[in-house]
């Protein structure tokens, strides 16, 4: 079974390009174009991972991630994080949050594919270990 990846990102260019890399890469992309579009996929469909832009209309990705974080039937959703270069997350906000790394635009695709399997696997152990 594919394991399923949530993509939420106000700038459809990026939508675009994450949704073939990681579908080349062998998995199931949704795709929403805000924070509250993208809670409520992730309460629907439960994904494995959510990758979300920081600044995006409506509710930012720090507060999707602590939404997520907040509701029992999403918190062990592992988030990644896009930022526009320059833009720091307070460690605090890492802490209170499901968030898992930070990625700074632009960035790699083959970087992300990366960073996507090494979260999936990390969480994958730390689920078994819990």
């Amino acid at each position: 079974m594919k394991q399923r990846i949530l993509v939420v990102d106000d700038e459809s260019h990026i939508l675009h390009v994450l949704t073939l890399k990681l579908g080349k890469a062998g998995y199931d992309v949704l795709t929403a174009v805000d924070g509250e579009e993208g809670l409520h996929l992730a309460r629907e469909s439960k994904p494995d991972l959510v990758i979300t832009d920081i600044q995006m209309p409506y509710m930012t990705g720090l507060e999707l991630s602590r939404a997520l974080a907040d509701d029992e039937s999403t918190s062990a959703i592992p988030v990644l994080i896009l930022t526009a270069r320059g833009y720091a997350l307070a460690s605090e906000d890492l802490e209170s949050s499901n968030i898992r790394d930070v990625l700074s635009k632009p960035f790699s695709p083959r970087s992300l594919i990366e960073l996507v399997a090494s979260t999936l696997t990390a969480d994958s152990h730390r689920s078994e270990a819990a």
